[in-house]
């Protein structure tokens, strides 16, 4: 009966973690949106990232909030979240399944 209160409760707790994770990378976008301040630097940033000029220009010049843009597809698309985790930023989810194995 333990066996089966336990394999739910891990497999809970990995849709918990996956939710957490995309939470954290959303803000993380964000962040990095709001240290981009001025939209000529965004415009810079997202085209050095591989973002064609005219995507690059109409993300960098919206006037959509900061959480708003971290969800958008161009900031999406430009920092994704393997160019995260390659720039050093932890990814959850990968931690939390090295360490428990799935039943």
């Amino acid at each position: 009966m333990g066996g089966w209160l336990n394999y739910y409760g891990i497999a809970d707790m990995k849709k918990n973690i996956e939710s957490l994770n995309g939470w954290l990378y959303r803000r993380i976008r964000m962040c990095i949106w709001k240290q981009w301040k001025l939209p000529k630097t965004r415009k810079r940033k997202l085209i050095v990232l591989g973002m064609p000029e005219w995507v690059a220009s109409e993300g960098a010049y919206s006037r959509k909030a900061y959480w708003r843009m971290a969800g958008s597809g161009v900031v999406q698309r430009a920092l994704t979240k393997e160019r995260l985790i390659n720039w050093g930023f932890y990814d959850l989810a990968t931690a939390y399944q090295s360490l428990h194995i799935d039943y």
